[in-house]
């Protein structure tokens, strides 16, 4: 029996086997749905603090796997709704360097003075007179489609098409500004440009829809528009699980 203790003893000393512990630091352990202890309230408020509002509770429930599932999509990590060491070290950087992967946005869209578009009366969007040219060319290029029907897989095979769903609308827009040259799915969108917000135009998409901001409007196919085809609103939409990114220099 003393061997026996006197192995075992040797063994934890010399770390071939951990006592399982809810006292460990964030990052000495990879965390799942059912993990419990410090580590994950760690997990909860850096999660929190880089725009993903979560409980902190310790405990590795639904809705924090929901968070990490969204922290992974905005950090072009692999979706499984688990935090592996690599995964707790790349976010505690982000909480060390002060990146907010999700930010809110307001009811609408807003835009600065003198730069937002205007919704006419006709559905069509204008440009400020203040916009890029490509800018000017996106709007212009989405306006051409405005009125069409949904369709799905519309725009993919060819950009004038007899209606668009959601990224073919998105792709016939960044196309006629010269932005794009090959239509892209909505989740191909997701690693498309830079990533955050643009200062003209916005990108959002993640694996099932997408739609644009562009100086202020909403250009989308889906939402209070659902199954219309590609509209313009000057109304914003819930954007909790979409990847943000936007055209380099725009």
């Amino acid at each position: 029996m003393p061997r026996c203790r006197s192995l075992l003893a040797g063994v934890i000393a010399a770390g071939l086997l951990l006592p399982a512990t809810a006292s460990a630091d964030f990052g000495d352990r990879p965390l799942r749905e059912g993990s419990r202890g410090h580590d994950v309230r760690v997990l909860q408020d850096f999660l929190t603090r880089v725009g993903l509002r979560t409980t902190v509770d310790g405990q590795y429930g639904p809705r924090t796997a929901r968070r990490v599932r969204s922290w992974e999509r905005r950090s072009e990590k692999r979706v499984n709704g688990r935090v592996s060491r690599p995964d707790a070290r790349k976010l505690r950087s982000q909480v060390e360097q002060g990146v907010r992967v999700f930010e809110s946005l307001p009811e609408t869209t807003a835009a600065p003075a003198g730069e937002a578009a205007t919704l006419g009366s006709d559905g069509l969007a204008v440009a400020p007179e203040s916009a890029p040219q490509e800018v000017k060319d996106a709007i212009a290029a989405a306006n051409r489609i405005v009125g069409k029907p949904y369709k799905y897989g519309g725009g993919h095979g060819r950009w004038n098409d007899s209606g668009y769903d959601c990224s073919g609308a998105m792709s016939y827009a960044l196309h006629g500004a010269g932005l794009l040259n090959r239509p892209l799915a909505s989740g191909d969108f997701m690693r498309w440009g830079a990533r955050g917000k643009g200062s003209w135009i916005t990108v959002y998409a993640h694996g099932g829809h997408g739609f644009l901001v562009i100086a202020g409007l909403r250009f989308d196919t889906g939402y209070n528009n659902a199954g219309k085809g590609p509209r313009w609103s000057e109304q914003m939409r819930p954007t909790d699980g979409y990847t943000v990114r936007h055209p380099s220099g725009f």
